[in-house]
């Protein structure tokens, strides 16, 4: 049993038309399918939906799946930004199936992973999308380290995690022939897998079902639709006004935001609480030379640091054949920049001035100032990797691809490390659910996440 969702208790609610007092029981609609709403002086365009799902990602996308499977008399829409789906934290995953050994135990992180990753396989086999279960190793390369690695083999065990077994040198070996090491943990259940593709399919799944998808949608407000007479006859029906940057609208009775890198400012357009801010963090990746690849066989990861939630370089086979050595942990000065030099005033400004960023920094200067090394200098990053593959040189690698996580940050400069969602009270409070906080391993977790969110608008929503 999954525990309760993990709330801010904000209030939360600005209203920018009539209804003060909020909506009754009585001025709800009978929920059916979408309709265009042609009165009041609305364009003809303007769609309405009983839910709307704002962002296309993978935890949008298996959360408005679960939704319309479980309720298909509903309209449900999902909103996403931009021209295709699953573009950015999906579309830049390094595509591990993650087992759920790292989390602390009883942290809906670990329940959700585990649950989540045989939910993902269970899923693969279905839909017939291709997934190898390669496994993982986590070794340990020096001494000191191996208390922490049996400290995290029995978190594993705690979290109910498939397979785990404490593995010694030679067996090291014999799982993967060139990694050096003194103890590590096997893990087989850790598998890879195209993320974006599973979204897809998410997607295929939900409009099959009756859904609809408006894709080039951004978000620019919230709001509750003014009281027009020429509306009486019904009522408002539809009293959430969600309109874009075109100023397009759609209007909904309900709102699941998964807006994963702008899940605050998401929030902070609904008037609820902009806290926690995201912090946006990017992750370079190298590449292996293909001829280089024998080298690797599954994902090789280094003993985790607990201060932090980054897991460290390591080895990531991908369903491309190819291998990705990364990542670092970079401030990103762009929510969505991939590239080094990537900048947004407004991002750069609010990541100083509204998060708990310069508390953070100052109490991990080292840190920082270590994985800014290493994304400047290939050097620093291949000494790394030769600790567990010394063959490796820095004429096998080139430069890669990269992603940028979706850090929550609380104002004492806290790393939120655990899934947060937000509700409110108020007009608009009532009648919203944001994901404010989908950290990795999210993809690995999304049907189990999506079973969760459907669960909370069932009761929270009285569908």
């Amino acid at each position: 049993m999954v525990p309760a969702l993990r709330y801010l208790g904000n209030a939360c609610g600005r209203a920018h038309g009539g209804f003060p007092g909020g909506f009754s029981a009585a001025c709800s609609p009978a929920l059916g399918k979408p309709r265009p709403l042609c009165q009041g002086g609305r364009r003809a365009s303007t769609r309405a939906f009983d839910v709307v799902i704002i962002g296309g990602g993978i935890v949008g996308l298996a959360s408005a799946r679960a939704l319309i499977l479980r309720h298909p008399a509903l309209s449900i829409g999902v909103l996403e930004k931009e021209k295709d789906l699953a573009l950015h934290q999906t579309g830049h995953n390094s595509g591990v199936i993650h087992s759920g050994i790292y989390y602390k135990p009883e942290s809906l992180k670990a329940k959700l992973c585990v649950q989540g990753a045989a939910l993902i396989y269970d899923y693969c086999n279905e839909k017939g999308i291709s997934y190898k279960q390669c496994g993982k190793l986590i070794v340990a390369v020096e001494q000191e380290e191996i208390p922490r690695l049996q400290a995290l083999y029995e978190r594993g065990l705690q979290n109910g995690v498939q397979g785990l077994r404490l593995i010694q040198q030679e067996d090291i070996k014999k799982k993967e022939p060139y990694c050096r090491g003194l103890m590590a943990i096997d893990c087989p259940y850790t598998g890879i897998v195209d993320y974006r593709r599973v979204a897809l399919s998410f997607a295929q799944d939900f409009e099959e079902a009756g859904g609809s998808v408006l894709t080039s949608f951004e978000v620019k407000d919230i709001e509750i639709a003014e009281e027009s007479p020429s509306r009486s006859e019904d009522g408002m029906k539809y009293p959430i006004v969600i309109r874009n940057t075109k100023e397009e609208e759609v209007q909904c009775q309900y709102v699941v935001t998964c807006a994963g890198l702008y899940s605050d400012r998401i929030s902070e357009l609904s008037g609820c609480n902009p806290d926690p801010q995201i912090v946006p963090f990017r992750g370079d990746y190298l590449l292996l030379k293909p001829e280089k690849r024998y080298l690797v066989k599954g994902n090789i990861y280094p003993v985790p640091d607990s201060r932090f939630p980054f897991l460290g370089v390591h080895f990531t086979p991908r369903m491309d054949g190819s291998i990705w050595l990364g990542p670092n942990a970079v401030l990103a000065f762009k929510r969505e920049g991939y590239k080094p030099f990537d900048f947004s005033a407004r991002d750069t400004v609010d990541i100083i001035t509204k998060s708990g960023l310069i508390k953070l920094a100052s109490q991990n200067f080292s840190y920082g100032v270590s994985e800014m090394y290493k994304a400047c200098f290939l050097s620093a990053t291949v000494k790394h990797l030769q600790k567990f593959i010394p063959e490796i040189t820095i004429s096998d690698i080139l430069r890669g691809p990269a992603g940028v996580r979706a850090q929550a940050l609380d104002q004492d400069g806290n790393l939120v490390e655990d899934f947060v969602f937000d509700g409110g009270v108020g007009v608009i409070g009532n009648r919203i659910l944001h994901v404010r906080n989908a950290p990795s391993p999210a993809a690995t977790s999304s049907l189990a996440i999506s079973g969760m969110i459907a669960d909370e608008v069932q009761q929270r929503f009285k569908l």
